[in-house]
């Protein structure tokens, strides 16, 4: 099965973002993909943290939303919006959720990222839990490719990156990193980190990213990019936006797993 990371350097316009996503989703359908994964944030990178509150949606209902369900079904194919800020009973808090749609449109899951990113090196902060209410639980679903091939995919998004005891609990083949890591902890951590998940995990690794300066200042890492299950790197992207397409095959992560059965081997 073909899978596509897609990167942007998303800005203040709601209209433009979706623009450029559907773009590159088209991309990504006309390579061939089955599977694309939109980066966190995909639909927006306000001016100040509190603007996505403004355009949190009613969950099942809303632009970005509608975008997600009429591009799957438009295109006939799996897409993952990276993250859509959804209302919440706290009207101050939104949820960061990343939502994956079927080939007839319908949203098939919905993860609330858990783990809220807190940083500041004397130049530059960011705490999401200011606006941002945490997930609760993990999510996977079930993918079937156009082969007949069953999928497990699981649901992350960015600094849960650094939590590997939530992807131990997904159990996953596919495992899903859109992500908006900041340059400096992107330039020091992003890559070991994915490779680290699908070596322990003995599973592929899809990361789509936020990447380059955004009009609110941000700068964001980027590298999307897919890793397979012995930890090697088939495709990436430094900078700027692009469709990172590989190929995942169920045999090789089979052929891995058999090889060295460590997932079977867990005492703890």
């Amino acid at each position: 099965m073909k899978v596509a990371a897609i990167q942007m350097v998303s800005g203040i316009s709601l209209e433009h973002n979706l623009t450029q996503a559907h773009e590159l989703l088209d991309q990504a359908r006309h390579a061939g993909a089955e599977l694309a994964v939109l980066p966190e944030y995909f639909c927006f990178m306000g001016a100040r943290d509190a603007d996505k509150l403004l355009i949190a949606e009613t969950p099942g209902l809303g632009k970005v939303q509608d975008f997600l369900s009429d591009t799957a079904r438009e295109l006939q194919m799996w897409i993952v919006g990276g993250t859509v800020p959804l209302a919440t009973d706290d009207p101050s808090h939104a949820a960061n959720a990343s939502l994956a749609y079927d080939p007839s449109g319908r949203c098939v899951a919905r993860y609330d990222k858990i783990h809220l990113f807190r940083f500041h090196d004397g130049q530059q902060g960011y705490d999401e839990a200011a606006v941002l209410k945490a997930g609760e639980r993990p999510v996977a679903f079930t993918l079937t490719d156009h082969a007949g091939h069953d999928w497990r995919v699981g649901m992350s998004v960015c600094y849960d990156l650094r939590f590997p005891e939530l992807y131990r609990q997904l159990q996953a083949d596919i495992l899903l990193v859109p992500a908006a890591f900041t340059y400096v902890t992107g330039q020091a951590h992003w890559e070991v980190l994915l490779r680290a998940r699908a070596i322990e995990n003995q599973a592929y690794v899809v990361a789509a990213a936020q990447s380059g300066t955004h009009e609110n200042g941000r700068r964001t890492w980027g590298q999307s990019l897919v890793v397979d299950p012995w930890g090697v790197v088939l495709a990436q992207q430094a900078t700027g936006p692009g469709v990172v397409l590989a190929e995942l095959d169920p045999v090789h992560l089979a052929q891995i797993r058999q090889r060295l059965p460590a997932l079977q081997h867990r005492r703890l």
